[in-house]
């Protein structure tokens, strides 16, 4: 006899379950059996066939469900649980019949109608982790969700789920108020147990008070180390740096934070800087009723900063009553540098970083230099170092070598092990190189270590477009974008990589948001042409040729002889028809181009439109004959 055909797919799969089941069946067996058959007839197997999603199988008081499509299963979730919540609207606490839904996007063994294997246990062990109401994704769903559904979603981290043998990260998907309608009182409280086992926080940048602008860079310093203190303590949920920094330069309404972000508490504050001294104000707030919980100011010298930042951290552990591992107690005490002028120059280092352009690199890198120059053992400004020189090489040919780039990100991770910052460093200098496994190993230890650096997932997604895995790197330019709500140019590189796709309404949705940030980023940067020429292959995206020939003739005025502006106005040219300008401008960049820069010329979709003109060999030629740099 045969054996039975088995094969594999990819597939969205849903896991739900009854909160208390066993509960409800000793207090009504029968009543709670007909409700049971009542939600699953009239909402939920109604739902999981409108999103076309099939049921595999119902056991007792839970049931599994597969899709083909991961936005369509994060969508039927979504209505399912605010049905049951409408459902129970005005039900007795004690009598309502909640859901927990957990969700993945994985490989599965199809046996007949039934499935199996990593995929779907890693769901179902997801769903025992959702609040009741809630649910549960993996950050496969949650990167490949993007921004496609109106939804928010609060980072949970790695999670060591029962007989799955690796950390497991997710996201708890937020869905939003509760229904109005809810009990009072006594019920009210334990509604509000039930809804977030873990206490949630954002923290609010912190203001700038010293009246100098150019402090700006220490207090938005102070806030990413806060939340990166927070972050590693097991019993919180917080909120992702770049998530909260949405929030920079807007007047504080907690409550409103509170529930666009998912969160009960807020941290805010504000830090003034002169000289040697240094003052620190910081409350938490409880953003549902408004109240502050606890507030101090700290006028220290400078040197104490560090310590500062691990009393702030204690007092909401403290406040919140969380339970603080002696290896998080550990981590938070431990410091980046001794030396606080290091530190200062770090963080400006950091900041002239994240505006990619040439002479910003060339900034940033001394700021780093200057950073290790006083303390040599500072491993994160190594990190800089290193980012700043795969860039320059990248993008300009500039006398630096792979070898040196990958000796300094060595030596970033000699002092610090675990540092994320440094193995997404290393993987950039590999992947330019083409060293791409390596370059990849390395990428990923960076998401794993820290899921929200936004450099990891960016350089992840250069890393496979330059491989023609323009999936991933849509995926993961996506991720990068989500999680820097003020960084216009993943987005806006990501329209190419969904266009190349043929994913047109996504192109244009990623289109019209990146081109909103990068005219924000101009307003504050006018002599940094890199948001001009992003912005106008964003605006050719929408159709707007207009607006985009400004854009372009405005980078081109900022900085003309810039390799990057060139091949990126070229790209702008190619779609909007000037095709011979667009062949001009690459003639000009080719016999300086690097060979990452061969792979963009490759797989590049901005191109298409002159790929058949007749002098596009020509482009190709001089590519071949480009220094193998």
């Amino acid at each position: 006899m045969s054996a039975p055909s088995v094969h594999r797919r990819l597939a969205a799969i849903l896991a739900g379950d009854v909160v208390t089941y066993s509960r409800l069946m000793r207090l009504d067996e029968a009543g709670t059996l007909a409700a049971w058959k009542l939600h699953r007839c009239e909402l939920i197997d109604v739902k999981i066939a409108e999103y076309e999603g099939r049921i595999v199988k119902l056991v007792g008081d839970g049931f599994l469900a597969e899709f083909p499509s991961v936005v369509n299963a994060v969508a039927c979730a979504a209505m399912i649980q605010r049905g049951m919540r409408e459902r129970n609207a005005g039900v007795p606490q004690d009598r309502r019949m909640e859901l927990r839904i957990g969700i993945n996007l994985g490989d599965v063994i199809v046996e007949a109608d039934d499935i199996y294997g990593d995929g779907v246990n890693v769901a179902a062990r997801l769903q025992t982790i959702a609040k009741p109401g809630g649910i549960v994704v993996s950050a496969s769903v949650r990167e490949n969700v993007g921004t496609r559904l109106d939804l928010h979603y609060q980072d949970m981290g790695d999670q060591f789920l029962k007989n799955i043998d690796r950390p497991v990260h997710a996201y708890s998907v937020c869905l939003g108020a509760a229904p109005t309608a809810r009990a009072a009182g006594a019920d009210a409280d334990r509604w509000e147990r039930n809804e977030i086992e873990k206490p949630a926080i954002a923290v609010l940048p912190f203001s700038n008070m010293s009246g100098d602008p150019e402090q700006e860079y220490f207090s938005e310093g102070i806030t990413e180390d806060l939340i990166t203190d927070l972050s590693k303590i097991s019993g919180l949920f917080v909120i992702a740096y770049h998530t909260a920094f949405s929030y920079k330069d807007k007047p504080a309404n907690v409550r409103q934070a509170s529930q666009e972000l998912g969160v009960t508490f807020i941290l805010e504050g504000s830090v003034r800087k002169a000289g040697s001294r240094v003052r620190i104000t910081a409350q938490l707030v409880d953003g549902r009723k408004g109240g502050h919980l606890w507030a101090e100011r700290y006028d220290r010298d400078l040197t104490d900063i560090f310590a500062i930042q691990d009393e702030i951290a204690h007092s909401i552990v403290d406040q919140l009553k969380v339970k603080l591992l002696p290896e998080e107690k550990s981590a938070i005490g431990q410091v980046p540098t001794h030396d606080v002028e290091a530190y200062g120059y770090y963080l400006r280092g950091r900041q002239f970083l994240h505006r990619h352009s040439r002479p910003y690199y060339v900034l940033a890198k001394r700021m780093f230099a200057k950073a290790v120059e006083l303390d040599p053992n500072y491993a994160r400004a190594y990190a800089g170092i290193a980012d700043c020189d795969s860039f320059l090489f990248l993008h300009y040919n500039t006398d630096v070598s792979i070898e040196g780039i990958l000796d300094t990100s060595a030596r970033a991770l000699d002092l610090e092990s675990g540092l994320a910052e440094a193995h997404a460093s290393r993987g950039l200098a590999l992947s330019l190189s083409e060293r791409y496994p390596e370059a990849m190993a390395e990428l990923e230890r960076a998401t794993t270590l820290d899921p929200n650096l936004f450099e990891a997932h960016y350089f992840l997604a250069r890393a496979c477009f330059a491989q023609g895995s323009l999936e991933q790197a849509a995926r993961h330019f996506q991720r990068a974008a989500d999680l820097k709500p003020d960084d216009y140019q993943a987005l806006l590189v990501l329209v190419g990589t969904l266009r190349a796709l043929g994913r047109d309404q996504d192109m244009r949705r990623a289109a019209r948001e990146g081109v909103a940030r990068a005219e924000r980023d101009l307003a504050l940067h006018p002599e940094n042409s890199r948001p001009a020429y992003l912005g106008a292959v964003g605006l050719a995206a929408l159709g707007e040729p207009d607006r985009a020939k400004e854009w372009a003739e405005r980078a081109l005025v900022i900085d003309p002889d810039d390799s990057l502006t060139k091949y990126n106005v070229a790209c702008f040219c190619s779609l909007v028809g000037e095709h011979e300008r667009a062949i001009d401008l690459l003639v000009e960049l080719m016999p300086h181009a690097t060979r990452e820069r061969k792979r963009w010329v490759q797989y590049d979709s901005d191109l298409d439109p002159i790929r058949s003109h007749p002098r596009f060999q020509e482009v190709v030629e001089l590519l071949e004959k480009a220094p193998r740099s």
